[in-house]
């Protein structure tokens, strides 16, 4: 199963971000993780929120470059070498992992955020590895 992950290509330029976040709050869409990387005249924002189509569609609205993309949301181990051990099977597969960011961590577990070269074939390798992936409905609910 995969999640939507909400993407905005911001200029690089003070305050910026700071009006992103803004219609995102103005509209009620929470964040629930996120990841910012910069050129130097660009920035492209990555977010997990709990209404990926509402936040993209204010946003367009308010004149940002924003477009949803699929990502898949594992739950791992919080402890050391589960993070290896998961990317072992992606790779294991020819499954080349393009992006990560962490997502939460909760006692014993820990999310992750993946972007593959291959979204449905990563899904159809991690349900026969018995790991289970979320959906973007399912971390809403976080």
């Amino acid at each position: 199963m995969v999640a939507k992950q909400l993407s905005v290509f911001i200029e690089n330029r003070q305050g910026r971000l700071g009006q992103v976040l803004e219609v995102l709050k103005q509209n009620d869409v929470n964040i629930l993780s996120l990841s910012l990387a910069d050129t130097t005249e660009y920035g492209l924002l990555r977010l997990i929120v709990n209404d990926p189509e509402k936040g993209r569609d204010y946003l367009i609205k308010a004149g940002f470059s924003s477009l949803l993309s699929d990502v898949l949301i594992i739950k791992i181990d919080h402890k050391a070498g589960s993070l290896q051990s998961l990317l072992s099977v992606v790779s294991n597969e020819d499954i080349n992992v393009e992006y990560m960011y962490g997502l939460s961590i909760d006692g014993e577990e820990a999310s992750v955020v993946l972007k593959t070269s291959d979204v449905d074939k990563a899904c159809e390798v991690f349900k026969k590895n018995g790991i289970s992936t979320l959906t973007s409905e399912d971390v809403a609910k976080l």
